[in-house]
């Protein structure tokens, strides 16, 4: 066979391409591990940064053991137990909100229509992950929050006080907007605005936090120069993830269980100075 044959260039280009197959496959195989710890690495991270926790110079798993992890029904704002897992057939240890968002046996269709704008569906259970005080009460709640941006979709965190209303951070760790313009979203010092912001409006159930031009009050933050459709889209997803169809029954069901506990302290105060 002559050397410089079609055929021969044929054989030669598919064992190049079996080999470079093979590589390929074996080192995604190999790195698939890696890759993994990486990226709940980088996840655990922007959930300490958004809580303002983060120490750059500590390991990440050792800060972030102090991070209760709790997997939740949107719907009823409730924690969804084993007994619950079971029946759902959801495995607790590799459950991905994300992929399930994707997935009509573990996600429902974004209510009301157009809320969240641009997307159709979102997961059925999503994660919330509580920080601690040193005497064990509640510091504040970090949500995953996402939505559309002007090219893409937007993944983040926001943390909301332990009196579930007022705002500590936010942070993007993945999106594709405008370098300069919605690419503002990375700008520390926009997402320092932030900080004591009040998310709701009186009745302490409707969520009418808004990135504005302007901005003015407890409840607004300064639009993103040159980036109205991204600012458009960061108010949307605040909203609709705070609100009765996101995190809202679970935070309700939050705000509930303080009050209770806080009529309890009170009652037993009073009694206290009753008996004496």
């Amino acid at each position: 066979m002559q050397r410089d044959s079609v055929k021969q260039t044929f054989v030669v280009a598919s064992c190049l391409c079996l080999v470079c197959s093979v590589l390929v496959s074996t080192a995604a195989v190999v790195l698939r591990p890696t890759q993994q710890e990486n990226k709940t690495l980088d996840i655990q991270k922007n959930i300490l940064k958004v809580a303002g926790v983060l120490d750059e110079n500590k390991p990440i798993a050792g800060q972030f053991a102090a991070v209760q992890t709790e997997l939740i029904w949107l719907k009823e704002g409730t924690v969804v137990t084993e007994e619950d897992a079971k029946h759902e057939k959801l495995d607790l240890r590799t459950y991905d909100a994300r992929k399930a968002s994707k997935l009509a046996e573990y996600s429902d269709a974004v209510e009301p229509a157009g809320s969240l704008p641009q997307i159709s569906r979102r997961e059925r259970f999503a994660y919330v992950y509580l920080l601690k005080k040193g005497d064990g009460s509640l510091d504040q709640i970090i949500l995953p929050i996402y939505g559309k941006g002007l090219w893409s979709t937007l993944y983040g965190f926001l943390s909301v006080d332990a009196d579930t209303k007022t705002i500590r951070g936010i942070t993007f760790y993945e999106h594709g907007e405008t370098p300069g313009l919605g690419g503002e979203v990375d700008n520390p010092g926009w997402k320092a605005l932030w900080n004591g912001k009040q998310a709701y409006g009186e009745d302490g159930k409707t969520p009418v936090i808004a990135v504005a031009k302007g901005a003015s009050g407890d409840h607004q933050i300064d639009a993103l120069s040159g980036a109205t459709i991204t600012s458009n889209g960061v108010t949307s997803l605040v909203q609709y993830w705070l609100g009765p169809d996101g995190f809202g029954p679970y935070l309700g069901r939050v705000r509930a269980a303080a009050a209770q506990t806080a009529d309890s302290s009170q009652s037993t105060s009073n009694e206290g100075g009753s008996n004496g």
